[in-house]
């Protein structure tokens, strides 16, 4: 594999298209806006200069990586002629199958693509085309850069070459790949999402502070953040999300989303990316303090 597609210049489209420009792919990041675009590669050439400044790479590498990356708002434009695609979109349904029957129709025969999707069946996006075998899950996790796990996801179909491919190509990457199959909420969500939602719900309950619960984890469980903190990071729209996949999924009631978490949402309380979460991130000093624990 030479060329890869990323769709999506979010918080982690833009993490994923770092990582493969900066182990040498050339690398399309495409968004239907501009704006997310730039931000995206603001934030790729931000977290570039901390690598740089921390002398994990050179000033070279990093003008290299930079050179790797092209920019589309154009879908066919952006993924002509390459031999991955990675949707990094936000995590909904339609909207995933969506892009995935226009990617069938627009990409060459032997492209593979991948969903970056945290929760969404694999199978299920990979029926929406005629590829399906060529069709598998590349989550990663957040912060891309740093983060090494990547869970490899197999969709009903999806062929042993396609998976040892994405296997091997995550290797490359620096990453550790490990191979899971298609459940909802996978490996990774579907034991962290309860243990967030159950920490919501102790919340809710007033069994305690925000604080505590995040203190208890932290000393007594050995955990880097708090659930709570934690929650706030990945998102909390996203969390709910997900949530929702794997108690549709399942119809399990573990899996219902607490009350408090689904009116924070409504409210708009989604965390650092708002502002307010669990905690307050509205001041500049509290937002550094939280990013630095990132950096």
């Amino acid at each position: 594999m030479k060329k890869i597609a990323v769709i999506g210049a979010g918080t982690m489209g833009n993490g994923i298209a770092h990582v493969f420009a900066q182990n040498g792919y050339k690398t399309n990041l495409i968004d239907i806006s501009q704006d997310s675009l730039e931000r995206g590669m603001a934030t790729i050439n931000k977290n570039l200069d901390r690598m740089v400044a921390k002398e994990i790479i050179t000033e070279k590498e990093k003008e290299n990586t930079i050179k790797n990356l092209n920019q589309y708002t154009d879908l066919a434009q952006g993924v002509k002629s390459v031999d991955l695609v990675v949707e990094a979109a936000t995590e909904d349904t339609d909207l995933k199958i969506k892009i995935f029957t226009d990617l069938d129709r627009l990409c060459d025969a032997d492209t593979i693509l991948a969903t970056n999707t945290s929760s969404i069946s694999i199978t299920q996006i990979a029926a929406a085309t005629n590829r399906a075998g060529k069709v598998i899950g590349m989550h990663f996790m957040n912060p891309v850069p740093i983060m090494q796990l990547v869970e490899i996801i197999r969709g009903y179909n999806t062929t042993n070459e396609v998976t040892q491919t994405i296997m091997d190509l995550s290797k490359k990457l620096g990453k550790t790949p490990t191979e899971v199959n298609d459940y909802p909420g996978f490996v990774a969500n579907r034991i962290l999402m309860p243990m967030i939602n159950e920490a919501i719900e102790t919340l809710y309950n007033n069994v305690a502070g925000v604080s505590e619960i995040d203190t208890v984890m932290k000393l007594g469980m050995a955990h880097p953040m708090g659930p709570l903190q934690l929650a706030d990071f990945i998102g909390l729209d996203v969390c709910l999300s997900i949530l929702k996949v794997m108690y549709d999924g399942f119809k399990n009631p573990k899996y219902a989303p607490c009350p408090l978490l689904i009116n924070m949402v409504r409210a708009g309380k989604l965390g650092v990316k708002s502002g307010e979460g669990f905690y307050d991130y509205s001041e500049s000093r509290k937002a550094e303090k939280v990013s630095k624990q990132f950096s």
